[in-house]
């Protein structure tokens, strides 16, 4: 039931990001095919479907749904493409392909990436269907959490905080900071627009689903930080070892294989406790949570 569940909100975001890419005026078709080639070229959908499982959960239609799923994915491959830049990570290897700049070259890799950024801020601007002043300021608070997510207390913020962290021995409260922002800031924004989007941006539920997100959030690195261990190629998609290789601090290279598992079980257990106040509608949430400290890629 979840599998099929997770399965079909796959199936569907798949769909708005084709349709997303469309693309008819985007200057050069090298351009265009840099940017399809790096969104539609596989991956969990972990974000997206965060923001579906947390909407519907609020009873959203999956309609109101899709151009924030979509918003965020869009946000998290331009970061994937950046990532892997030689100025950045200098990976060869992503979902299972080449990356962006050696499949094109690293200027428009640089400017896919870019132009992915901007994009995902115009699908996630564009009018909708319904009342315009109610959705506007739906509209304007999803904008609002995206920007704060990806900025510098956000992703780009942990990203800095890790390119300084080369070869120095971070305790684990820092290296939790750095997660916090790196990665988990974009799935906890996945979980708040998809809050947003159904109409919940303040109270005791939306309080909530933060809480859930951030733990969840940091319980998707930790396992992360676990399987660039203990993962292959083959199943990871990306080349594994590459965080030990750059003497990159990690809760699995500061604290130990085992540690690292005890620390991602228990952030999974603080979110899924903290999904109490939502009851059964939260059951799809739950088992993401579940998925995310058990996965192997």
């Amino acid at each position: 039931m979840f599998e099929a569940r997770v399965a079909s909100l796959q199936d569907r975001i798949e769909a708005v990001l084709d349709r997303a890419l469309t693309l008819p005026d985007a200057a050069t078709a090298r351009l265009r095919d840099a940017m399809r080639y790096s969104v539609l070229g596989g991956g969990k959908r972990l974000r997206p479907v965060l923001v579906y499982a947390t909407g519907s959960a609020l009873g959203a239609p999956l309609e109101a749904l899709d151009a924030p799923a979509a918003a965020v994915e869009l946000i998290h491959v331009y970061s994937l493409i950046h990532d892997d830049l030689p100025a950045m990570d200098d990976d060869d290897l992503r979902r299972g392909r080449p990356t962006c700049h050696r499949a094109f070259d690293e200027p428009t890799a640089l400017l896919a990436g870019d132009a992915l950024q901007a994009h995902a801020f115009e699908v996630l601007s564009q009018p909708l269907p319904g009342d315009p002043v109610q959705l506007a300021g739906r509209q304007i608070a999803m904008i609002r959490v995206l920007a704060a997510a990806i900025g510098t207390s956000g992703m780009a913020g942990g990203q800095a905080i890790d390119l300084e962290s080369i070869g120095c021995a971070l305790d684990v409260p820092a290296i939790e900071n750095m997660h916090r922002r790196k990665t988990g800031a974009l799935i906890r924004a996945s979980v708040l627009l998809g809050a947003i989007a159904a109409g919940v941006d303040t109270g005791d539920r939306y309080e909530a689903l933060a809480r859930f997100g951030a733990e969840v959030g940091l319980a998707f690195q930790i396992q992360d930080d676990i399987l660039d261990v203990e993962g292959s190629a083959a199943r990871l998609g990306k080349t594994p070892g590459v965080d030990a290789a750059r003497t990159k601090p990690t809760y699995a290279t500061r604290a130990g294989l085992a540690e690292a598992r005890l620390l991602a079980h228990a952030a999974h257990d603080r979110a899924v406790a903290a999904l109490t106040p939502l009851g059964a509608a939260a059951d799809v949430l739950a088992h993401l949570a579940r998925y995310i400290v058990r996965r192997e890629h």
